[in-house]
């Protein structure tokens, strides 16, 4: 339904972004969507991009930005879309991304274990819409992929969906990484169905190969920047260290929401209940929970008598992160237990206790998993080509998962 009150806003990536139907306002005006300006979109990489600190909030209205763009496109080609399924298709743009958690991807299993954003987002979506009264059932459907116009899903989750033509120009820009713009608004404007498939017209592969590129390169220059890996880690392993400590039962001073995660009182499991009054609980107090709690309980963990927890709060509140080695086979078990062995001595803790302070594991990168999905281009006698065959460059490098593997350690362990 159309607003009879538009509203605007002003976003410094895509300009002037209307509000134009009253569903729009309502879901951003709730408080389950309000909370995403309160989680960073790139986690922690501000520690190495300091202008990296923009919201989910910011990138989700960004993606409706762009589908209602593409829909546009769509249409004047002559492909059928009703107003509903308009209206339903920017709705799940806006909350893909509603399940996530303090941080997004980089405490996704920290948290709460066993469960995805998108199941958590899943969750959300279901509740808002028996709150709405039904109003999102067809966005809740296309979500799912489970509407019979399967097109409408992919511009929600593809290799070459809303979602990432937005996250991949707005992570550039905040973080002043050249290297990931890409022309979305050009890809847009080559977009097409066929055969009940999203496509590209040939005349949109370069900035498909462009895009492509940019993906790949925006992984490792931010998102998996080693510098970041290790600030991730070590957060990861300090939640893990506070969580055993009030599991045990010792006190540990944080808001009253993380308190309930910290001590597992609430699980995977009582998000999927049928038990409305349980689910309803879990639902609720995640909503509560975002980026400040955390940062207000590393602070007060500085003065813990914990050493470990004091030690991994301070390193991240004043950014003295862990030194992060990367090779191209796993690290070898004597050269870690050497690492812990150097770590409890300087620090006079057990060699349990320096598994939070040594820590290895690996991360991959991939541009172009055609498992995932394929970007077809359209070509003018109605031919469609996998990307990897229509472009005139090889893109085997991009279609392959590169694999790396890091330790994590104190610098000054090494160090006389």
């Amino acid at each position: 339904m159309k607003s009879s009150n538009n509203k605007i806003v002003n976003d410094p990536v895509w300009g002037f972004i209307e509000l134009d139907s009253n569903l729009y306002v309502e879901l951003i005006e709730h408080p389950y969507f309000q909370r995403l300006r309160r989680i960073k979109q790139l986690g922690l990489s501000s520690l190495v991009y300091p202008g990296a600190n923009h919201t989910r909030f910011e990138h989700a209205i960004g993606t409706m930005h762009l589908v209602r763009s593409a829909l546009d496109v769509l249409k004047k080609k002559g492909n059928e879309i009703t107003p509903e399924e308009e209206e339903a298709v920017t709705a799940a743009l806006l909350l893909h991304d509603i399940g996530h958690g303090p941080f997004s991807h980089a405490l996704e299993q920290s948290i709460v274990q066993g469960i995805s954003h998108e199941e958590l987002s899943l969750i959300y979506m279901n509740e808002l819409n028996q709150q709405m009264g039904g109003r999102l059932s067809l966005a809740i459907a296309i979500f799912l992929n489970q509407y019979h116009k399967k097109f409408l899903h992919q511009l929600v989750s593809s290799q070459l969906d809303m979602d990432r033509l937005d996250f991949l120009k707005r992570d550039s820009f905040y973080s002043g990484v050249s290297e990931g713009v890409v022309s979305s608004e050009r890809i847009i404007k080559m977009l097409n169905v066929s055969d009940d498939k999203l496509v590209v017209e040939v005349k949109g592969i370069y900035s498909v190969e462009k895009f492509l590129i940019a993906r790949r390169l925006m992984y490792w220059q931010v998102y998996l920047h080693k510098t970041v890996i290790s600030a991730e880690f070590m957060m990861i392993k300090l939640l893990q260290r506070a969580s055993e400590l009030a599991v045990a039962g010792h006190d540990i001073s944080a808001t009253e929401t993380l308190h309930l995660f910290l001590n597992r009182k609430i699980k995977a499991e009582d998000f999927r209940s049928t038990d409305q009054i349980v689910s309803n609980r879990a639902i609720t107090h995640f909503s509560d929970l975002d980026d400040s709690d955390l940062l207000c309980s590393l602070k007060g963990w500085i003065g813990h008598s914990d050493t470990v927890l004091s030690m991994l709060s301070y390193a991240l509140i004043n950014r003295k992160l862990f030194k992060i080695k990367l090779a191209n086979s796993a690290i070898a078990e004597h050269k870690l237990k050497n690492l812990k062995q150097l770590t409890a001595k300087k620090f006079k803790i057990t060699e349990q206790e320096a598994d939070f302070f040594v820590i290895d594991g690996e991360i991959t990168n991939s541009a172009y998993d055609a498992e995932l999905g394929s970007i077809q281009i359209l070509y003018k006698n109605g031919k469609l080509k996998d990307i990897k065959e229509a472009s005139d460059i090889n893109l085997e490098g991009l279609t392959k998962t590169v694999r790396k593997h890091f330790v994590c350690y104190p610098e000054e362990i090494l160090t006389r």
